[in-house]
């Protein structure tokens, strides 16, 4: 199965004016990771409200209610002043001359305009803009109706994109290679042919090469514990890729090995909240179905979030599925999900990486 092609169009260093220029000497972006700058006019921005809530404002339960993102709108005469912010959207019309969108119109190149103009949804993303690890995004339309029918349609590209450079940004705080544990990286890739970052604190709870199954785990026993585990399917299709067939493979693999000491209380999916909601998703270029929900105890004494990618490798007939669980009763937990799943975005199969990289990883067995 191939990746889909998005609905809408992405465009690139497509504008003109010179304050798009990188440089080497800027600064690394600065502000909450979970905010977004909405650089919008306000009657605009009253008019769009509602269907950017809904985008960039979902609640994800962890239990506890959690936005994803936190807009925060404000005027164009303050720009200048929140260059440097890590999450920024510029929000305008062609139709409309309030300053922002026409602050939008002298920046796009005309090629631009006449797409907009023949009715194309139009995002551009600039990342590192104005500072480091920054991103921003132009959202545009014809009109207002236009904008609200595009941003509605186009709700998870838009928010993949903010999240996919927030996990960036995690992951480079999160990877340490002086500290990685390259000996059980190296165990994975000459065993299974796939690998991905094992922080210093993680063990190599369960290796099942007969049920192709592996568990990484982190903080047995303490206040904050987080269970990675891979599975995989030889010579799959992919009937496997739907909403029924993954939290039953799901369900299957935790009752057999997310048990207790005395095998009396396992892990199972939770629906007590909502059922596990499944969507499209980039995994790595490849086409997955990425799952969220909540797992719990069998005994009701204990549960949390997951989040797992399942895709078919088309060049070796292998289903995956690469999940992470978080277990903290004590604390909000979206940015623990959030760490898991940025460990979740390092696997790599033996086709994706370098022979050096390869040679580096696989030294540690000698």
């Amino acid at each position: 199965m191939k990746t889909k092609n998005l609905p809408f169009i992405f465009i690139f260093a497509t504008l003109l004016f010179s304050f798009f220029a990188c440089t080497n000497s800027q600064k690394p972006a600065i502000g909450n990771d979970d905010d977004i700058i909405v650089i919008a006019d306000s009657s605009l921005y009253y008019e769009l409200e509602a269907e950017m809530l809904h985008v960039f404002e979902k609640i994800i339960y962890t239990p506890q209610p959690e936005n994803l993102f936190n807009l925060m709108r404000e005027n164009l005469g303050k720009l200048n002043n929140l260059k440097s912010r890590k999450n920024i959207i510029i929000l305008g019309t062609l139709n409309s001359n309030d300053k922002v969108s026409q602050y939008i119109k002298k920046s796009l190149d005309s090629s631009v305009t006449k797409m907009i103009k023949s009715g194309e949804e139009i995002f551009i993303n600039q990342n590192d803009l104005w500072a480091k690890n920054q991103l921003v995004m132009f959202v545009v339309g014809n009109s207002i109706e236009d904008l609200k029918k595009s941003i509605l349609k186009n709700n998870e590209e838009l928010l993949y994109s903010f999240r996919k450079t927030s996990n960036k940004r995690l992951f480079s705080q999160l990877y340490k290679p002086s500290l990685e544990n390259k000996k059980i990286e190296a165990k994975l890739l000459s065993k299974f042919d796939w690998t991905m970052y094992v922080q210093p604190a993680v063990e190599l709870a369960k290796c099942d090469s007969v049920n192709n199954f592996v568990w990484l785990r982190s903080g047995r026993n303490r206040a904050i514990e987080r269970w990675l585990f891979v599975h995989w399917i030889e010579n799959a299709n992919a009937q496997y890729l739907n909403h029924d067939s993954l939290t039953n493979i799901r369900n299957r693999v935790t009752k057999k090995y997310f048990r207790v000491s005395d095998d009396s209380v396992y892990v199972d999916i939770s629906y007590g909240m909502s059922k596990p909601m499944v969507s499209q998703a980039n995994f790595n270029g490849r086409y997955a179905l990425m799952c969220q929900g909540f797992w719990k105890f069998t005994d009701k004494s204990g549960g949390g979030p997951f989040i797992s990618y399942s895709f078919l490798d088309e060049k070796t007939g292998r289903f995956y599925m690469i999940d992470a669980s978080v277990f903290a009763p004590k604390y909000y937990k979206k940015k623990l999900i959030q760490r898991a799943d940025v460990i979740l975005t390092s696997f790599k199969t033996i086709d994706d990486l370098s022979e050096e990289r390869i040679e580096d990883i696989l030294d540690e067995l000698e």
